[in-house]
């Protein structure tokens, strides 16, 4: 636990922890200068008007647990979404990251560890989402970017630190946590990347998945809030018949988001994920690449979409899911929307989609 307030004092710029003796106070203060102006912009652009949007949809009743799949980093999104969540699920290609190399940073690297992060952490705190690059980007080195992205989040948002461990998962999904012991000795066996075009860590295999406990800062007495991040790949290959697959289903019912989400649930590749969404989810915030309506149709769920979708951002999405999405926002009156929620279109309008279960189920008869 102190590593995780030291980050969130020293990266994430926290009001709460203290600043290892080790390390350089003048860099931390400037770095802690410029974070503390792009909250504020973030609150003014994102945060404040996001929240008022999602306080007048959001139904009374709705799920404690979040599953936000392909949501490396985003913690902060899916607590704007969901601030009544107890359980906040995040899952991407990205580990963790080691939290015990960051007092070790000598000022030089201290200072250029920070730099890398404010860079990497700039999509975030603008676009409200982040880049696969940048992602990639911090899969090494002193300040590894999912648990400085998550803990950023919470500072962000006025949430605190209040416990970090990390975990596997048993076959049959059960989560595990890894006692000193065990991550003391997997410390010389590296993570490696979930994915070909990916990048393997330089930190230890014991840093892949992570529970990070929060509370609000504001409000002590308030519910805890649990958020899990796991390092996996989403495809089918990986997922179906997995030990994570079975994590989310055993939930039961649940609320669910994605974003900036390289319209992988548009691709059959993606099936086993899209599937398990479809069946599960109460209610969904996304935007164009959440759940395809010919899939959301089939599930029994309806939805309904806010400002322009003129087709995908990305020029390599399919084709024919990209037209029916097209559709869908032609088809339905036009509704406002006051921010970015994940891509843009291709013409740069902001748009986003709820999707939610039909009280009817699914149509009768469909293929």
């Amino acid at each position: 636990m102190p590593e995780a307030l030291a980050f969130y004092r020293v990266v994430a710029c926290g009001q709460q922890g203290e600043i290892p003796a080790t390390l350089d106070v003048a860099v931390v203060d400037k770095h802690c200068a410029e974070m503390h102006t792009r909250y504020q912009r973030f609150q003014d652009k994102y945060v404040t008007p996001a929240r008022a949007f999602f306080s007048e949809l959001r139904p009374v009743g709705l799920p404690p647990r979040v599953v936000y799949p392909f949501g490396g980093g985003d913690l902060v999104s899916a607590l704007v979404t969901f601030p009544d969540a107890t359980e906040i699920t995040t899952i991407s290609l990205e580990h963790a990251g080691d939290p015990t190399r960051l007092a070790t940073l000598s000022r030089g690297a201290l200072r250029d560890s920070l730099g890398e992060f404010r860079a990497a952490v700039h999509g975030l705190l603008t676009n409200n989402d982040s880049t696969s690059e940048n992602m990639r980007k911090l899969e090494r080195g002193g300040v590894p970017g999912q648990l400085s992205f998550h803990l950023t989040g919470a500072a962000a948002l006025g949430y605190v630190p209040v416990a970090l461990r990390f975990f596997s998962l048993d076959e049959d999904g059960a989560v595990r946590y890894l006692t000193q012991q065990e991550i003391d000795a997997l410390q010389a066996v590296r993570a490696k990347r979930k994915k070909g075009s990916w990048v393997d860590t330089d930190f230890s295999a014991a840093y892949t998945n992570m529970e990070l406990t929060l509370r609000r800062a504001s409000d002590p007495a308030a519910p805890l809030v649990v958020h899990r991040h796991f390092a996996a790949n989403l495809a089918n290959n990986g997922f179906r018949g997995s030990a994570l697959e079975r994590h989310l289903v055993a939930k039961g019912p649940v609320v669910a988001m994605t974003k900036a989400a390289s319209y992988l649930l548009w691709s059959d590749s993606f099936a086993g994920i899209r599937d398990y969404l479809a069946s599960s989810l109460t209610w969904m915030a996304s935007d164009a690449t959440g759940i395809p309506t010919r899939h959301a149709k089939r599930a029994g769920l309806v939805q309904t979409t806010y400002g322009r979708f003129a087709g995908a951002f990305l020029p390599d999405a399919p084709v024919s899911v990209n037209a029916t999405m097209v559709q869908l926002w032609a088809s339905q009156p036009r509704r406002k929307l006051a921010f970015r929620y994940g891509y843009p279109d291709s013409e740069r309008n902001v748009h986003l989609m709820i999707t939610e279960r039909s009280p009817k189920g699914p149509p009768k008869g469909l293929p």
